[in-house]
């Protein structure tokens, strides 16, 4: 763990940084370069859901529930941090540990239980595993969740309206769409560090501005391309076998000369997600004044080396608490949007859902 100490003369700073057994060393930042935390991001969030938690009775407060089907130890982590952090902020959480074969049914109650607010599952559950309705069983299982509950933003209407960058529920564009909780907490960051031109009209603030993500997943890199290209960037989305350029509404194939490196290169945000250990990439390839963000739990760049050796960058090792705020407020959303529901219809021709006229 790094601690920063005060700018020195030179405008380096210094870094006290743990290595092989007990010796110590000093690690310089390049000028300008930054490590922000997700502390510094989430704090005006958490601010913000503290405040609308405590202007609700006891009983009034949103309840969320977690599904956990695996035994993937960070998504046990990430469910704790959760639990922690909704007690703090005065909000209820379950966490439901089930079987994977289990899971279809515990989702079908919770989205018929009427003292359940909110719904997640924690991923992956079957990886690639094929489901019967098309697709893989993890695309199903996203589906099966009642989009008056999806507190995680990935079933299909919101999927949908994602994509077709349609921000609001109702055609009365009262009632917003939550967004996949990890991607929108990507895009509080670059709010936060300016990336987000807000001189420009909604849906053009990123105009201009070139970004490299890491990761095609459905959850992470596939939703988070297509955010960042409808606020206007060009979006290089990068996986394991192939590399596309998202822009606003389109995805088109890059050159055939274009190789990670070079866009990275040319990229004034880098998005990393890669859920491995083995994947690293070289911090030379960032350019002077980047923002990279570490989504993965593991750290796919060394950000010893990159804060020192590349000028004005700015480092975020990590998105949790961010991500977890993201999921408060999405749940808050979630409440507003749909109390008093008992029934919605869907109007195909709109893309809209609103509650059902009485009989």
């Amino acid at each position: 763990r790094k601690h920063r100490a005060s700018a020195c003369p030179s405008h380096r700073r210094p870094v006290r940084s743990s290595l092989r057994g007990s010796m110590a060393a000093e690690l310089v930042f390049a000028p300008g370069a930054r490590k922000v935390t997700a502390d510094e991001v989430a704090q005006p969030f958490i601010k913000e859901i503290e405040e609308a938690t405590s202007a609700l009775s006891s009983s009034a407060r949103p309840k969320l529930v977690g599904f956990l089907a695996n035994s993937d130890p960070a998504a046990a982590k990430y469910a704790q941090w959760t639990g922690k952090t909704f007690q703090r902020d005065g909000m209820n959480f379950e966490l439901r540990q089930v079987e994977p074969d289990e899971l279809d049914r515990a989702l079908e109650e919770a989205n018929a239980d009427t003292s359940v607010h909110g719904i997640m599952i924690y991923y992956p559950v079957f990886g690639t595993r094929p489901s019967f309705h098309g697709g893989s069983y993890d695309d199903a299982l996203r589906d099966t969740v009642s989009l008056a509950k999806d507190a995680e933003g990935l079933c299909h209407f919101y999927r949908r309206t994602l994509y077709r960058n349609q921000r609001f529920v109702d055609t009365e564009q009262a009632r917003k769409c939550v967004l996949p909780c990890t991607p929108l907490a990507v895009v509080k960051i670059l709010e936060h560090l300016g990336a987000y031109n807000d001189q420009h009209p909604m849906g053009d603030r990123m105009s201009g501005k070139v970004v490299t993500v890491v990761n095609r997943s459905e959850v992470v890199g596939r939703p988070l391309a297509a955010m960042l290209a409808n606020d206007g960037a060009t979006v290089y989305s990068v996986d394991i076998d192939s590399t596309y350029v998202f822009l606003r509404g389109k995805v088109e194939p890059v050159p055939a000369e274009a190789t990670t490196e070079s866009v990275v290169k040319m990229s004034d945000v880098v998005v990393l997600a890669v859920p491995s250990d083995r994947y690293k990439m070289d911090p030379s390839w960032v350019k002077e004044g980047a923002i990279v963000v570490n989504v993965s739990s593991h750290k796919n760049i060394d950000g010893d080396l990159l804060l020192s050796t590349r000028p004005g960058v700015r480092y975020v090792p990590a998105v949790g608490k961010i991500t977890i705020a993201m999921l408060e407020r999405n749940l808050l959303r979630l409440q507003q949007n749909f109390k008093g529901s008992g029934r919605l219809v869907w109007d195909s021709s709109i893309g809209c859902v609103a509650p059902a006229p009485d009989q």
